[in-house]
Protein backbone atom coordinates (compact mmCIF):
# COMPACT_ATOMS: atom_id res chain seq x y z
CA UNK A 1 0.00 0.00 0.00
CA UNK A 2 2.73 2.36 0.32
CA UNK A 3 3.78 1.76 -2.66
CA UNK A 4 0.66 3.28 -4.12
CA UNK A 5 0.57 6.01 -1.91
CA UNK A 6 3.90 6.38 -2.83
CA UNK A 7 3.72 7.04 -6.71
CA UNK A 8 -0.04 9.28 -6.24
CA UNK A 9 2.53 11.64 -4.02
CA UNK A 10 5.08 11.54 -6.70
CA UNK A 11 3.18 12.03 -10.15
CA UNK A 12 2.69 15.90 -10.10
CA UNK A 13 6.25 16.21 -9.46
CA UNK A 14 6.35 13.32 -12.22
CA UNK A 15 4.30 14.47 -14.02
CA UNK A 16 5.78 18.00 -14.55
CA UNK A 17 8.05 17.62 -17.23
CA UNK A 18 6.40 18.02 -20.65
CA UNK A 19 3.97 15.23 -21.21
CA UNK A 20 4.93 12.95 -24.61
CA UNK A 21 1.35 12.52 -26.44
CA UNK A 22 -0.06 8.91 -25.86
CA UNK A 23 -1.66 6.82 -28.77
CA UNK A 24 -2.79 3.91 -27.28
CA UNK A 25 -6.81 3.51 -27.21
CA UNK A 26 -8.71 1.04 -24.33
CA UNK A 27 -9.95 -1.78 -26.24
CA UNK A 28 -13.56 -1.76 -25.11
CA UNK A 29 -16.48 -0.49 -25.50
CA UNK A 30 -17.83 3.64 -25.15
CA UNK A 31 -18.62 3.97 -21.42
CA UNK A 32 -21.41 6.15 -19.44
CA UNK A 33 -20.74 9.69 -18.42
CA UNK A 34 -21.61 10.18 -14.55
CA UNK A 35 -24.03 13.12 -14.11
CA UNK A 36 -21.31 15.63 -14.44
CA UNK A 37 -18.78 14.18 -16.69
CA UNK A 38 -19.16 17.01 -19.47
CA UNK A 39 -20.23 19.82 -17.42
CA UNK A 40 -16.85 19.40 -15.34
CA UNK A 41 -13.55 19.20 -16.93
CA UNK A 42 -10.07 19.97 -15.31
CA UNK A 43 -10.51 23.36 -16.04
CA UNK A 44 -14.42 23.46 -15.65
CA UNK A 45 -14.82 23.07 -19.25
CA UNK A 46 -19.39 22.53 -18.40
CA UNK A 47 -20.41 24.74 -15.79
CA UNK A 48 -22.36 23.37 -13.62
CA UNK A 49 -26.21 22.65 -14.12
CA UNK A 50 -27.28 26.12 -14.45
CA UNK A 51 -25.44 27.28 -17.48
CA UNK A 52 -24.02 31.01 -17.86
CA UNK A 53 -25.34 31.54 -14.00
CA UNK A 54 -22.16 30.68 -12.10
CA UNK A 55 -20.15 32.46 -15.44
CA UNK A 56 -21.79 35.65 -14.00
CA UNK A 57 -20.69 35.86 -10.49
CA UNK A 58 -17.19 35.18 -8.31
CA UNK A 59 -15.08 35.83 -11.23
CA UNK A 60 -11.73 34.16 -10.48
CA UNK A 61 -8.14 34.63 -12.36
CA UNK A 62 -8.12 30.98 -12.96
CA UNK A 63 -6.01 30.11 -16.48
CA UNK A 64 -8.40 29.72 -19.74
CA UNK A 65 -9.43 26.05 -20.08
CA UNK A 66 -7.91 24.40 -23.45
CA UNK A 67 -10.32 24.77 -26.72
CA UNK A 68 -12.42 22.07 -26.73
CA UNK A 69 -10.99 20.65 -29.97
CA UNK A 70 -8.04 19.61 -27.71
CA UNK A 71 -9.72 17.78 -25.26
CA UNK A 72 -12.04 15.76 -27.28
CA UNK A 73 -11.27 13.27 -30.22
CA UNK A 74 -14.11 15.01 -32.49
CA UNK A 75 -14.96 18.50 -32.65
CA UNK A 76 -18.57 19.75 -31.30
CA UNK A 77 -19.40 23.14 -32.86
CA UNK A 78 -21.41 25.57 -30.39
CA UNK A 79 -23.57 27.12 -33.69
CA UNK A 80 -24.52 23.68 -34.90
CA UNK A 81 -29.04 22.36 -34.29
CA UNK A 82 -27.20 19.08 -33.10
CA UNK A 83 -25.33 17.45 -30.57
CA UNK A 84 -23.96 14.48 -30.89
CA UNK A 85 -20.69 13.07 -27.98
CA UNK A 86 -19.95 10.15 -26.57
CA UNK A 87 -17.63 9.11 -23.55
CA UNK A 88 -16.24 6.07 -22.80
CA UNK A 89 -15.12 4.91 -18.63
CA UNK A 90 -13.28 1.53 -18.06
CA UNK A 91 -12.47 0.85 -14.14
CA UNK A 92 -10.17 -1.81 -13.32
CA UNK A 93 -10.43 -2.45 -9.93
CA UNK A 94 -9.01 -4.87 -7.12
CA UNK A 95 -8.82 -5.46 -3.27
CA UNK A 96 -6.57 -6.85 -1.10
CA UNK A 97 -7.66 -10.26 1.45
CA UNK A 98 -8.56 -8.46 4.96
CA UNK A 99 -9.59 -9.99 8.51
CA UNK A 100 -13.37 -11.15 8.29
CA UNK A 101 -13.93 -13.71 11.19
CA UNK A 102 -17.35 -14.46 9.14
CA UNK A 103 -19.35 -13.23 6.33
CA UNK A 104 -22.98 -13.38 5.25
CA UNK A 105 -25.08 -13.55 1.73
CA UNK A 106 -24.18 -9.37 1.33
CA UNK A 107 -20.93 -9.68 2.47
CA UNK A 108 -17.88 -7.45 0.85
CA UNK A 109 -15.71 -10.94 0.54
CA UNK A 110 -12.63 -11.09 2.08
CA UNK A 111 -10.30 -12.74 -0.46
CA UNK A 112 -8.48 -10.72 -2.94
CA UNK A 113 -10.29 -10.33 -6.23
CA UNK A 114 -9.80 -8.03 -9.17
CA UNK A 115 -12.91 -6.90 -11.37
CA UNK A 116 -13.49 -4.26 -14.40
CA UNK A 117 -16.26 -2.34 -15.38
CA UNK A 118 -17.30 -0.87 -18.70
CA UNK A 119 -19.81 1.59 -19.40
CA UNK A 120 -20.70 3.76 -22.79
CA UNK A 121 -22.70 6.46 -23.72
CA UNK A 122 -23.86 8.05 -27.21
CA UNK A 123 -25.26 11.72 -26.22
CA UNK A 124 -27.65 13.02 -28.68
CA UNK A 125 -29.30 16.79 -29.06
CA UNK A 126 -31.32 18.42 -31.39
CA UNK A 127 -32.71 22.20 -31.16
CA UNK A 128 -35.75 22.59 -33.44
CA UNK A 129 -35.24 26.60 -33.51
CA UNK A 130 -32.67 29.65 -32.47
CA UNK A 131 -35.16 31.45 -30.33
CA UNK A 132 -32.64 31.69 -27.10
CA UNK A 133 -35.09 32.84 -25.02
CA UNK A 134 -37.59 30.58 -25.92
CA UNK A 135 -34.99 27.28 -26.29
CA UNK A 136 -35.88 24.10 -26.73
CA UNK A 137 -33.79 21.01 -26.45
CA UNK A 138 -34.29 17.54 -27.17
CA UNK A 139 -32.18 14.93 -25.51
CA UNK A 140 -31.53 11.46 -26.45
CA UNK A 141 -28.79 9.34 -24.85
CA UNK A 142 -27.86 5.69 -25.13
CA UNK A 143 -26.21 3.87 -22.46
CA UNK A 144 -24.40 0.26 -22.19
CA UNK A 145 -23.17 -0.75 -18.90
CA UNK A 146 -20.75 -4.16 -19.06
CA UNK A 147 -18.24 -5.90 -16.53
CA UNK A 148 -19.06 -6.55 -12.73
CA UNK A 149 -17.84 -4.60 -9.36
CA UNK A 150 -16.21 -6.28 -6.36
CA UNK A 151 -18.30 -8.71 -4.57
CA UNK A 152 -20.83 -7.87 -7.26
CA UNK A 153 -21.39 -4.33 -5.20
CA UNK A 154 -22.27 -5.69 -2.21
CA UNK A 155 -21.10 -5.48 1.21
CA UNK A 156 -19.97 -1.79 1.58
CA UNK A 157 -22.82 1.23 1.63
CA UNK A 158 -20.05 3.43 0.20
CA UNK A 159 -19.30 1.31 -2.69
CA UNK A 160 -15.67 1.91 -4.58
CA UNK A 161 -17.32 2.39 -8.14
CA UNK A 162 -20.18 4.04 -8.55
CA UNK A 163 -20.44 3.12 -12.33
CA UNK A 164 -21.07 -0.68 -11.46
CA UNK A 165 -24.80 -1.67 -11.71
CA UNK A 166 -26.32 -2.80 -8.94
CA UNK A 167 -27.82 -5.95 -10.54
CA UNK A 168 -24.93 -7.30 -13.22
CA UNK A 169 -27.64 -9.94 -14.21
CA UNK A 170 -29.71 -7.05 -16.78
CA UNK A 171 -26.32 -7.50 -18.80
CA UNK A 172 -24.73 -4.99 -21.38
CA UNK A 173 -27.29 -4.74 -23.98
CA UNK A 174 -27.85 -1.14 -24.76
CA UNK A 175 -30.73 1.00 -23.39
CA UNK A 176 -32.08 4.17 -23.45
CA UNK A 177 -30.80 6.08 -20.22
CA UNK A 178 -32.32 9.86 -21.16
CA UNK A 179 -35.30 10.88 -23.68
CA UNK A 180 -35.87 14.29 -22.13
CA UNK A 181 -37.79 17.57 -23.37
CA UNK A 182 -36.04 20.68 -22.27
CA UNK A 183 -37.60 24.19 -22.51
CA UNK A 184 -36.39 27.43 -21.07
CA UNK A 185 -38.90 30.31 -20.64
CA UNK A 186 -37.16 33.80 -20.67
CA UNK A 187 -37.76 36.14 -18.41
CA UNK A 188 -35.72 38.72 -19.76
CA UNK A 189 -33.69 40.11 -22.99
CA UNK A 190 -30.77 40.44 -20.95
CA UNK A 191 -28.65 36.71 -21.86
CA UNK A 192 -25.65 35.98 -20.07
CA UNK A 193 -23.38 33.25 -21.81
CA UNK A 194 -23.69 29.75 -21.33
CA UNK A 195 -21.62 26.40 -22.24
CA UNK A 196 -23.35 24.05 -24.26
CA UNK A 197 -23.39 20.51 -23.22
CA UNK A 198 -24.80 17.28 -23.71
CA UNK A 199 -28.05 18.55 -21.22
CA UNK A 200 -28.37 22.15 -22.43
CA UNK A 201 -27.52 23.44 -25.95
CA UNK A 202 -27.91 26.55 -25.45
CA UNK A 203 -25.01 29.08 -25.64
CA UNK A 204 -26.84 31.69 -24.34
CA UNK A 205 -29.48 31.91 -22.06
CA UNK A 206 -31.98 34.80 -20.14
CA UNK A 207 -30.40 36.13 -16.94
CA UNK A 208 -33.53 35.48 -15.28
CA UNK A 209 -35.68 32.19 -16.58
CA UNK A 210 -37.96 29.36 -15.70
CA UNK A 211 -36.33 26.32 -16.79
CA UNK A 212 -38.58 22.52 -17.58
CA UNK A 213 -37.46 19.13 -17.99
CA UNK A 214 -40.01 16.43 -18.97
CA UNK A 215 -38.85 12.47 -19.38
CA UNK A 216 -36.66 10.11 -18.58
CA UNK A 217 -33.15 11.39 -16.84
CA UNK A 218 -31.19 10.73 -13.83
CA UNK A 219 -31.88 13.19 -10.71
CA UNK A 220 -28.16 13.80 -10.30
CA UNK A 221 -28.61 15.11 -13.73
CA UNK A 222 -29.88 18.35 -12.18
CA UNK A 223 -29.84 17.83 -8.41
CA UNK A 224 -27.31 17.86 -5.97
CA UNK A 225 -24.84 18.76 -8.10
CA UNK A 226 -21.29 19.72 -7.28
CA UNK A 227 -18.41 20.30 -9.60
CA UNK A 228 -15.22 18.83 -7.43
CA UNK A 229 -17.41 15.87 -6.04
CA UNK A 230 -20.05 14.65 -8.97
CA UNK A 231 -17.69 12.84 -11.46
CA UNK A 232 -16.87 8.98 -11.70
CA UNK A 233 -15.10 9.99 -14.79
CA UNK A 234 -13.03 12.38 -14.12
CA UNK A 235 -12.68 12.80 -10.13
CA UNK A 236 -13.53 10.26 -7.42
CA UNK A 237 -15.12 7.15 -8.04
CA UNK A 238 -17.13 6.02 -4.82
CA UNK A 239 -21.15 6.00 -4.30
CA UNK A 240 -21.22 8.16 -1.46
CA UNK A 241 -18.76 10.96 -2.83
CA UNK A 242 -19.85 11.30 -6.12
CA UNK A 243 -23.68 11.40 -4.74
CA UNK A 244 -25.00 12.48 -1.11
CA UNK A 245 -25.75 9.06 0.42
CA UNK A 246 -28.28 9.55 3.02
CA UNK A 247 -30.12 10.58 -0.88
CA UNK A 248 -32.78 7.87 -1.20
CA UNK A 249 -33.53 9.31 -4.71
CA UNK A 250 -35.99 8.11 -7.08
CA UNK A 251 -34.38 5.78 -9.48
CA UNK A 252 -34.26 2.18 -11.14
CA UNK A 253 -31.82 -0.32 -10.57
CA UNK A 254 -29.28 1.17 -13.20
CA UNK A 255 -30.09 4.72 -11.98
CA UNK A 256 -32.76 6.46 -14.33
CA UNK A 257 -36.81 7.30 -14.12
CA UNK A 258 -39.18 9.38 -15.59
CA UNK A 259 -40.74 12.25 -14.21
CA UNK A 260 -39.97 16.31 -14.62
CA UNK A 261 -38.28 19.28 -13.05
CA UNK A 262 -39.17 23.04 -13.06
CA UNK A 263 -36.47 25.01 -12.07
CA UNK A 264 -36.28 28.96 -11.59
CA UNK A 265 -32.82 30.71 -12.18
CA UNK A 266 -31.62 34.31 -11.17
CA UNK A 267 -28.06 36.10 -11.53
CA UNK A 268 -27.22 34.46 -8.13
CA UNK A 269 -29.59 32.10 -7.23
CA UNK A 270 -31.71 28.98 -8.09
CA UNK A 271 -35.13 26.89 -7.15
CA UNK A 272 -35.92 23.76 -8.26
CA UNK A 273 -38.67 20.91 -7.71
CA UNK A 274 -39.07 17.79 -9.39
CA UNK A 275 -41.70 14.39 -9.08
CA UNK A 276 -40.68 11.25 -10.32
CA UNK A 277 -41.74 7.74 -10.27
CA UNK A 278 -40.64 5.19 -7.46
CA UNK A 279 -39.02 1.54 -8.74
CA UNK A 280 -42.37 -1.26 -7.53
CA UNK A 281 -40.00 -3.11 -5.36
CA UNK A 282 -36.68 -1.76 -3.19
CA UNK A 283 -33.53 -1.75 -6.16
CA UNK A 284 -36.21 -2.51 -8.60
CA UNK A 285 -35.81 -2.08 -12.65
CA UNK A 286 -39.75 -1.67 -13.07
CA UNK A 287 -41.06 1.16 -12.02
CA UNK A 288 -44.45 2.72 -10.70
CA UNK A 289 -46.07 4.55 -12.80
CA UNK A 290 -49.04 5.36 -10.41
CA UNK A 291 -47.89 8.79 -9.03
CA UNK A 292 -50.78 8.94 -6.78
CA UNK A 293 -49.60 6.04 -4.49
CA UNK A 294 -45.88 6.03 -5.58
CA UNK A 295 -43.59 8.78 -6.26
CA UNK A 296 -40.44 10.46 -5.36
CA UNK A 297 -40.15 14.69 -4.62
CA UNK A 298 -37.00 16.77 -4.67
CA UNK A 299 -36.93 20.70 -3.47
CA UNK A 300 -33.42 22.63 -3.92
CA UNK A 301 -31.96 25.73 -3.37
CA UNK A 302 -28.68 26.87 -4.64
CA UNK A 303 -27.01 30.35 -3.44
CA UNK A 304 -23.98 30.98 -6.04
CA UNK A 305 -22.23 33.15 -3.01
CA UNK A 306 -18.37 32.88 -2.52
CA UNK A 307 -17.75 33.51 1.42
CA UNK A 308 -14.18 34.83 -0.46
CA UNK A 309 -13.65 37.32 -2.28
CA UNK A 310 -12.97 36.94 -6.11
CA UNK A 311 -13.54 33.63 -5.72
CA UNK A 312 -16.59 30.75 -6.59
CA UNK A 313 -18.34 28.97 -3.96
CA UNK A 314 -21.86 27.67 -4.27
CA UNK A 315 -24.39 25.89 -1.41
CA UNK A 316 -27.01 23.73 -2.29
CA UNK A 317 -29.95 22.44 0.31
CA UNK A 318 -32.05 19.99 -0.67
CA UNK A 319 -35.00 18.06 0.68
CA UNK A 320 -36.90 14.86 -0.75
CA UNK A 321 -40.36 12.60 0.05
CA UNK A 322 -40.29 8.96 -1.23
CA UNK A 323 -43.83 7.47 -1.18
CA UNK A 324 -43.41 3.70 -1.98
CA UNK A 325 -44.62 0.21 -1.55
CA UNK A 326 -41.90 0.45 1.55
CA UNK A 327 -41.31 -1.64 4.59
CA UNK A 328 -40.20 -0.73 8.39
CA UNK A 329 -37.35 -2.26 9.85
CA UNK A 330 -38.54 -2.10 13.05
CA UNK A 331 -41.84 -4.34 12.24
CA UNK A 332 -39.31 -6.61 10.46
CA UNK A 333 -37.29 -7.01 13.41
CA UNK A 334 -40.42 -7.52 15.87
CA UNK A 335 -41.70 -10.14 13.19
CA UNK A 336 -38.38 -11.82 13.74
CA UNK A 337 -38.58 -12.00 17.52
CA UNK A 338 -42.60 -13.16 17.70
CA UNK A 339 -41.50 -15.95 15.69
CA UNK A 340 -43.78 -15.04 12.83
CA UNK A 341 -40.76 -15.00 10.19
CA UNK A 342 -37.38 -17.08 9.91
CA UNK A 343 -35.18 -14.51 9.49
CA UNK A 344 -35.81 -10.71 9.45
CA UNK A 345 -37.80 -9.98 6.14
CA UNK A 346 -38.02 -6.27 5.60
CA UNK A 347 -40.17 -7.29 1.92
CA UNK A 348 -42.42 -9.29 3.74
CA UNK A 349 -43.73 -5.97 5.31
CA UNK A 350 -43.80 -3.36 3.21
CA UNK A 351 -47.24 -1.11 2.59
CA UNK A 352 -48.22 1.97 0.15
CA UNK A 353 -48.25 4.86 1.70
CA UNK A 354 -44.91 4.56 3.43
CA UNK A 355 -43.41 7.64 3.77
CA UNK A 356 -38.98 8.07 3.45
CA UNK A 357 -37.79 11.55 3.80
CA UNK A 358 -34.36 13.28 4.06
CA UNK A 359 -32.38 16.59 3.56
CA UNK A 360 -28.87 17.06 2.07
CA UNK A 361 -26.51 20.05 2.29
CA UNK A 362 -23.75 20.37 -0.46
CA UNK A 363 -21.21 23.27 -0.36
CA UNK A 364 -18.22 23.89 -3.14
CA UNK A 365 -15.76 27.02 -2.59
CA UNK A 366 -12.88 27.81 -4.57
CA UNK A 367 -9.68 28.72 -2.49
CA UNK A 368 -7.08 29.78 -4.20
CA UNK A 369 -6.78 29.67 -8.18
CA UNK A 370 -5.96 26.20 -8.22
CA UNK A 371 -7.66 24.93 -4.89
CA UNK A 372 -11.11 24.17 -4.27
CA UNK A 373 -12.46 22.22 -1.41
CA UNK A 374 -16.14 20.68 -1.48
CA UNK A 375 -18.27 19.07 1.35
CA UNK A 376 -21.74 17.44 1.84
CA UNK A 377 -23.97 16.55 4.79
CA UNK A 378 -26.94 13.83 4.23
CA UNK A 379 -29.38 12.66 6.74
CA UNK A 380 -32.83 10.55 6.49
CA UNK A 381 -35.44 9.11 8.83
CA UNK A 382 -34.16 5.40 8.30
CA UNK A 383 -36.99 4.19 9.99
CA UNK A 384 -38.33 2.70 6.15
CA UNK A 385 -35.69 0.32 4.00
CA UNK A 386 -33.25 2.07 2.11
CA UNK A 387 -34.75 1.68 -1.52
CA UNK A 388 -33.68 3.12 -4.37
CA UNK A 389 -29.88 4.03 -4.01
CA UNK A 390 -27.31 2.71 -0.76
CA UNK A 391 -27.90 1.75 2.86
CA UNK A 392 -26.77 5.04 4.21
CA UNK A 393 -29.22 7.01 7.14
CA UNK A 394 -26.58 9.60 7.23
CA UNK A 395 -23.32 10.84 5.89
CA UNK A 396 -20.68 13.55 6.12
CA UNK A 397 -18.17 14.07 3.71
CA UNK A 398 -15.16 16.54 3.11
CA UNK A 399 -12.57 16.89 0.26
CA UNK A 400 -10.97 19.17 -2.05
CA UNK A 401 -8.60 19.15 -5.53
CA UNK A 402 -5.94 20.86 -6.78
CA UNK A 403 -5.62 21.80 -10.75
CA UNK A 404 -2.82 20.64 -12.45
CA UNK A 405 -2.09 23.88 -13.99
CA UNK A 406 0.18 24.66 -11.01
CA UNK A 407 3.16 22.08 -12.88
CA UNK A 408 1.68 23.37 -16.64
CA UNK A 409 -0.92 20.40 -17.03
CA UNK A 410 -3.95 22.26 -16.95
CA UNK A 411 -6.27 19.23 -17.27
CA UNK A 412 -4.82 17.14 -14.91
CA UNK A 413 -6.31 17.15 -11.02
CA UNK A 414 -5.30 15.71 -8.02
CA UNK A 415 -8.32 15.11 -5.32
CA UNK A 416 -9.05 13.51 -1.62
CA UNK A 417 -11.54 13.14 0.21
CA UNK A 418 -13.43 11.81 3.57
CA UNK A 419 -16.61 10.00 4.07
CA UNK A 420 -18.36 8.77 7.06
CA UNK A 421 -21.51 7.28 6.38
CA UNK A 422 -24.04 5.82 9.26
CA UNK A 423 -26.99 3.85 9.58
CA UNK A 424 -30.15 4.28 12.14
CA UNK A 425 -30.74 1.79 15.25
CA UNK A 426 -33.94 0.07 13.60
CA UNK A 427 -31.69 -0.30 10.74
CA UNK A 428 -28.42 -1.42 12.67
CA UNK A 429 -30.65 -4.03 14.32
CA UNK A 430 -32.15 -5.67 11.16
CA UNK A 431 -28.71 -6.40 9.96
CA UNK A 432 -27.46 -7.58 13.44
CA UNK A 433 -30.15 -10.16 13.77
CA UNK A 434 -29.55 -11.70 10.06
CA UNK A 435 -31.66 -9.27 7.55
CA UNK A 436 -30.60 -8.68 4.35
CA UNK A 437 -31.01 -5.25 2.25
CA UNK A 438 -30.25 -4.78 -1.17
CA UNK A 439 -26.81 -3.89 -0.44
CA UNK A 440 -25.78 -5.27 2.82
CA UNK A 441 -26.10 -8.16 5.11
CA UNK A 442 -23.29 -9.91 6.94
CA UNK A 443 -25.14 -12.10 8.83
CA UNK A 444 -24.65 -10.42 12.11
CA UNK A 445 -22.58 -6.83 12.62
CA UNK A 446 -20.85 -5.40 15.93
CA UNK A 447 -21.66 -1.60 14.30
CA UNK A 448 -19.34 0.95 13.86
CA UNK A 449 -19.54 4.09 11.44
CA UNK A 450 -18.33 3.00 7.85
CA UNK A 451 -15.31 5.37 7.25
CA UNK A 452 -14.18 5.66 3.87
CA UNK A 453 -10.88 7.88 2.11
CA UNK A 454 -10.44 8.46 -1.46
CA UNK A 455 -7.59 10.16 -3.50
CA UNK A 456 -7.05 10.10 -6.98
CA UNK A 457 -4.69 11.77 -9.72
CA UNK A 458 -6.25 12.51 -12.96
CA UNK A 459 -4.08 12.89 -15.87
CA UNK A 460 -4.51 14.33 -19.46
CA UNK A 461 -2.73 11.93 -22.14
CA UNK A 462 -4.27 13.15 -25.66
CA UNK A 463 -6.93 14.58 -26.46
CA UNK A 464 -9.66 13.28 -24.75
CA UNK A 465 -7.96 10.30 -23.68
CA UNK A 466 -7.66 10.58 -19.83
CA UNK A 467 -6.01 7.69 -17.40
CA UNK A 468 -6.49 7.94 -13.36
CA UNK A 469 -4.57 6.22 -10.61
CA UNK A 470 -7.00 5.78 -7.33
CA UNK A 471 -6.80 4.21 -4.04
CA UNK A 472 -9.81 3.90 -1.75
CA UNK A 473 -9.41 2.69 2.19
CA UNK A 474 -12.67 1.22 3.90
CA UNK A 475 -12.98 1.01 7.66
CA UNK A 476 -15.60 -1.15 8.86
CA UNK A 477 -17.39 -2.26 5.66
CA UNK A 478 -21.30 -2.99 5.74
CA UNK A 479 -20.81 -1.00 9.58
CA UNK A 480 -19.40 -3.66 10.79
CA UNK A 481 -16.36 -3.51 13.00
CA UNK A 482 -15.34 -7.68 13.12
CA UNK A 483 -14.07 -7.14 9.24
CA UNK A 484 -11.83 -4.88 7.35
CA UNK A 485 -10.01 -2.37 6.76
CA UNK A 486 -10.15 -2.89 2.89
CA UNK A 487 -7.62 -1.60 0.29
CA UNK A 488 -9.00 -1.08 -2.51
CA UNK A 489 -6.41 0.38 -5.77
CA UNK A 490 -8.03 1.39 -9.06
CA UNK A 491 -6.88 2.21 -12.47
CA UNK A 492 -9.40 4.42 -14.87
CA UNK A 493 -9.14 4.83 -18.53
CA UNK A 494 -11.63 7.43 -20.12
CA UNK A 495 -12.04 8.63 -23.53
CA UNK A 496 -14.45 11.93 -24.42
CA UNK A 497 -15.42 11.41 -27.83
Amino acid sequence: MRVWVTIVCLLPAFLGARAQSIAILPDAPSAQLSTAGLREFSTDLFLAQNPGSSASSNDSSEPAAPEESEVTFFPHPDNARYYIAGQANIIFQSNFAFHSPYQGTNSFRNAGEYKTSMLGTLYLGFQPHKNTRYNTDFIVDFESAGGRGLSEALGVAGFMNVDVVRNPNLGSSPYLARGVIHQTFGLTDEMTEAERGPFSLATEVPVRRFEARVGKMSLPDVFDLNSIGSDSHLQFMNWSVDNNGAWDYAADTRGYTVGGVLEYDDRNWSARYGIFAMPTVANGIDLDWAFSRARGQNWEFELRQSVLPKRKGTTRILGYVNNAHMGTYREAVEAFLAGSDLTPEIANHAHFGAVKYGFTWNNEQEITQYLRVYSRFGWNEGQHESYAYTEIDQTVAIGGDYSGAAWHRPLDKVGTTFVSNAIKKDHQNYLAYGGLGFILGDGHLNYGRENIEESYYNMHAWKGLYFAFDLQHVDSPGYNRDRGPVWVPSVRAHVDF
